[in-house]
């Protein structure tokens, strides 16, 4: 005789699978403190894929070394590009890998701590699977390893609509992101060429499920990784970081207004990028003119561009050397 009353889920089934995206660039030297720190997640059931986006230094090595002896409950994958193919590109191809319905990004210089997993999804469940991204707080971690003061990122409960992202963008690490699963298969991989995926995946998630913040220090934030701030040698390097930049800049937009586009806002969006988007072609177009001929007709013709904005990429693509003086005043100051 069939009983009326329902079977609870067993333990294995209530807890769902996640992942872990741990991605290494450049990083031999921190790789193994990340990658222990993965290891010791006290959450399963967990996959971890742990990948090298073809570092020129030891970092590949390294992780090898590091996951070598390990025998713990979690699947632990390993693997390396064979292109460096940068965060959004390298990032969307490990979410294709992935099997977990939460997938957790970790960078290759910093650490997380063994809860993050744990109490990320219990606090996914708790809002009964609702939200398509969860932030938690990190903790500002110096070179050393040692632990400072901790870092609270903008509070995402606040942002409920696109009108709350379009009037104030979040200060965000992406570093302490979780996403659902539901974030790619609505929206698709991240356009290769940006260079980051915060902004990007917490607009997807606030146009979507919605996004929270977890606060709590889940994750040791480094200081001095890839993400901090360069110092010029010359200006060449500086002119080389600003096209870099413009770059990154001009694929974010683009990827923002595809998304807005699926999410029935690509009119808004398309509005209120409008002002952006012209700077960022301004300038792209100031390090592609040919001759001063070009450059001075962009100067004057480019009135949907501030004026004081024209005049400073005239100056970089024109004569850089005029910012000679201010970058040595800041190595100055950082010795």
């Amino acid at each position: 005789m069939n009983s009326s009353v329902p079977t609870p889920p067993s333990s294995a089934q209530a807890q769902p699978p996640v992942s872990i995206l741990l991605i290494a660039y450049n990083q031999q030297g921190m790789i193994a403190d990340a990658v222990r720190s993965v290891l010791a997640q006290t959450y399963t059931p967990l996959e971890i894929i742990i990948s090298d986006d073809a570092s020129r230094d030891g970092t590949y090595a390294a992780i090898e070394a590091a996951v070598r002896d390990y025998a713990g409950p979690h699947q632990v994958i390993t693997r390396r590009n064979t292109v460096n193919e940068g965060i959004s590109a390298h990032l969307s191809r490990l979410a294709a890998m992935a099997r977990g319905e939460l997938l957790f990004v970790a960078a290759g210089d910093d650490m997380s701590v063994p809860t993050r997993c744990e109490r990320v999804v219990d606090y996914w469940l708790e809002h009964d699977r609702r939200p398509d991204l969860i932030a938690t707080d990190l903790a500002d971690m110096d070179e050393a390893g040692n632990v400072h003061e901790r870092m609270t990122p903008t509070e995402l409960d606040n942002y409920r609509s696109f009108d709350d992202w379009l009037a104030h963008k979040p200060w965000l690490v992406g570093a302490a992101h979780t996403w659902s699963r539901r974030l790619f298969e609505r929206f698709g991989p991240m356009l290769p060429g940006s260079a980051a995926e915060d902004q990007v995946m917490t607009f997807r998630a606030i146009v979507s499920g919605g996004a929270l913040s977890l606060r709590e220090p889940l994750v040791r934030y480094r200081r001095g990784g890839l993400s901090s701030k360069r110092r010029y040698r010359n200006t060449a390097e500086l002119v080389a970081r600003m096209r870099q930049g413009n770059g990154f800049a001009l694929v974010e937009t683009e990827q923002i207004q595809h998304d807005a586009d699926i999410a029935g806002l690509g009119d808004r969006m398309r509005a209120a990028l409008a002002p952006k988007l012209a700077r960022e072609q301004f300038i792209q177009s100031m390090f592609n003119a040919r001759g001063l001929g070009e450059r001075v007709a962009l100067l004057t013709g480019s009135r949907a561009v501030k004026l004081g904005l024209r005049l400073r990429m005239f100056l970089y693509t024109t004569c850089p050397a005029v910012y000679a003086p201010s970058l040595w005043l800041k190595r100055l100051k950082g010795r």
